[in-house]
């Protein structure tokens, strides 16, 4: 009985149990550190905007461009031969999109001036409203006794702007068209050395289907888009041609090319048509013609053609697409709002294959096989 008690072991020394202050402070802490995690990601893109800018769009034009590489790897084209193609296609079709836009578009900018005198001619007619308007403001001025303030603005010389710049985007551009080549070569060598390195069954699964959701919604939303574009940019080009509308074509394609961003593009695309619309006609009324005209063919894509094509596909929050398009606007400008709707679809494809509650967001058979596994 001695030796029993002897052997026999120490009770296990419990910890106090947490206050719910302990808790509070410990949840606080890891939300902390993952705010600042995320600060730091978005900072440091932020930083390397110059590399990471142009690296990010390959790889969203080369999510485009996979389908036309898996048709030529399998008439058992080489990968490097077959990747090789496909940028080729795609600098062929920019490059005739280029040469068809720019001459048009040269001549258009050298009329700016004549737009903008036009413009004040047009809007003569309210100027017995803006008086009053002016009025209202000295009389303001003279009560709260404010003071004029001159603001001087020293224009740099644009001859040395384009030589700073032109080195830069030749530099970024050479960067795109590398990192397209290479993504698209290696892009199934890229998956299996990613899933090499995943331990187990179920997390080998999950990132095996984030590569095929991600491939599958930005492709697919990439090239729905595009046919989209394409189309309103024939309806826009057909309209403004039947009212008389000079170059026509142009604007057409203009309408098609910032359509790509959301928002920001069709709004940028509407004022252009209204100083285009006081350049050609002479009226206030008739010169709005052709951005009423565009507001209404965009109106029925975004509201009918659009959430048909794409909407059983992928439905997003328009405040998170908003949200998103505003946010890499900011961090990248126009390479981050091209970017910005393909980065919410790879984020809603990796959420929802990792993060419980998410289910819903699969398809039937993709539930059924979740559903199975352990």
């Amino acid at each position: 009985m001695h030796n029993a008690l002897k052997r026999r072991k120490p009770p296990a020394a419990s910890s106090p149990p947490k206050s719910t202050m302990d808790v509070v402070l410990a949840r606080g802490a890891q939300v902390a550190v993952i705010t600042l995690a995320i600060v730091a990601l978005f900072a440091g893109l932020h930083a390397m905007r110059f590399l990471a800018a142009p690296v990010s769009l390959a790889i969203v034009v080369g999510l485009m461009l996979s389908p036309v590489a898996e048709r030529l790897d399998e008439r058992k084209m080489p990968p490097g031969l077959s990747a090789a193609l496909a940028v080729v296609i795609f600098i062929v079709l920019v490059g005739f999109l280029v040469a068809a836009v720019a001459a048009p578009l040269t001549s258009w900018a050298g009329r700016v001036p004549e737009i903008w005198r036009e413009l004040q001619l047009q809007l003569s007619s309210f100027s017995q409203p803006l008086a009053t308007v002016q009025s209202i403001r000295e009389e303001l001025r003279s009560v709260t006794g404010g003071s004029n303030v001159t603001v001087s603005v020293d224009e740099g010389s644009p001859v040395e702007s384009v030589v700073v710049l032109a080195p830069a985007l030749v530099a970024q551009i050479l960067i795109f068209l590398a990192s397209l080549y290479f993504f698209i070569a290696t892009r199934n060598e890229t998956r299996l050395t990613v899933l090499r390195l995943c331990s187990g069954r179920l997390l080998r699964w999950r990132v095996a289907h984030i590569f095929r959701d991600v491939e599958e919604l930005v492709s697919h939303y990439l090239l729905a888009i595009t046919i989209i574009n394409i189309g309103l940019g024939f309806a826009v080009g057909i309209a403004l041609w039947l009212v008389g509308v000079p170059s026509a074509p142009l604007w057409g394609a203009m309408a098609g090319l910032l359509n790509f961003v959301v928002y920001i593009g069709p709004i940028s695309m509407a004022v252009i048509l209204l100083g285009v619309g006081f350049a050609s006609f002479d009226t206030f009324w008739a010169s709005t013609l052709p951005m009423l005209i565009f507001l209404l063919i965009h109106g029925t894509e975004a509201q009918f053609v659009t959430p048909s094509v794409i909407g059983r596909r992928m439905t997003l929050n328009p405040f998170l697409v908003f949200l998103a398009i505003a946010f890499w606007l900011w961090l990248w400008g126009p390479i981050g709002g091209f970017v910005a709707i393909p980065a919410l679809l790879v984020f809603f494809a990796i959420v929802r294959n990792i993060v419980p509650g998410f289910e819903w967001a699969l398809s039937e058979e993709r539930r059924r096989q979740y559903s199975r596994l352990p």
